[in-house]
């Protein structure tokens, strides 16, 4: 998020991350009410230059980039996370190998 981003743009992106999360329902939530709060008390005044706006802009782009990673965060854990403990057949058959089998058996078994 190093570019400046228009903040309608950026108040788009916040609300597709919500609506990413929580689905169609989105708009019943308290992030999204807070939000949509926000962005209409910092609206752009006669002001040439008003810090505030520049500071909710930084926090906004900041809370987006939160949630997306997040979301991506969430996403390649549940893609690459271990399964459990494994067999060590079911290990030597991921990597293409078998274990050695005794032939004839070891002798003491029936």
């Amino acid at each position: 998020m190093a570019t400046l981003s228009s903040p309608l743009r950026v108040c788009r992106g916040i609300l597709k991350e919500l609506r990413a999360l929580r689905g169609p329902s989105y708009k019943e939530s308290l992030a999204y009410g807070y939000v949509m709060d926000q962005y209409r008390k910092n609206k752009v005044t006669g002001e040439r230059y008003c810090r505030a706006q520049q500071e909710a802009l930084h926090a906004s782009q900041t809370y987006l980039c939160l949630l997306a990673s997040t979301r991506n965060h969430l996403a390649l854990h549940n893609l690459y996370h271990g399964k459990g403990e494994r067999s060590p057949e079911e290990v030597a058959s991921l990597v293409g190998l078998r274990l050695p089998t005794q032939p004839g058996g070891k002798g003491w078994e029936k």
